[in-house]
């Protein structure tokens, strides 16, 4: 039987990406992403609904976020699996989960001059790292989550 864990979403960060590192010293960056709907309801009125989602990337992908300045307000396409993890609230006592969205790559879509983006049209991770405008950074050439291995959890 095959699987699929598999998402993609469009949408605007709603916080500054966060990057941080993890004991080893591997990167990652931390974000939330807003969806949108606009429908209809049964009286005729438009309504708009939105849904939150908690984006987290490691090592290069990060870097690269972070290379690139992304800034609250851009738009962002992102691939990615869900995961769900689980802690105990040091303060509380509760246990806690979260799900969140681990974004194996990105394509920045804000135009330039707007939401802090520097590149449209860059698409990064899944060892594939394309420009369709200039100066895209070497370093994301070649790069494939699959070269790394360390798990914070």
């Amino acid at each position: 039987m095959a699987y699929l864990n598999k998402v993609m979403l469009i949408g605007n960060i709603g916080k500054d990406p966060v990057i941080s590192a993890t004991a080893t010293g591997r990167k990652f960056v931390k974000f939330s992403l807003a969806t949108s709907k606009r429908y209809r309801d049964n009286n005729g009125e438009q309504k708009e609904q939105t849904e939150w989602h908690n984006i987290v990337g490691w090592g290069k992908t990060a870097e690269i976020v972070e290379q690139l300045g992304i800034q609250r307000g851009s738009i962002i396409f992102v691939e990615g699996e869900l995961t769900n993890r689980s802690w105990t609230d040091q303060a509380t006592g509760q246990k806690r989960s979260m799900t969140e969205v681990n974004m194996s790559s990105f394509q920045l879509l804000t135009p330039r001059g707007q939401g802090g983006a520097t590149q449209q049209g860059s698409v990064f991770g899944q060892g594939v790292a394309q420009d369709y405008q200039q100066g895209m950074p070497q370093q994301a050439q070649g790069y494939s989550p699959s070269d790394e291995d360390d798990l914070p959890f």
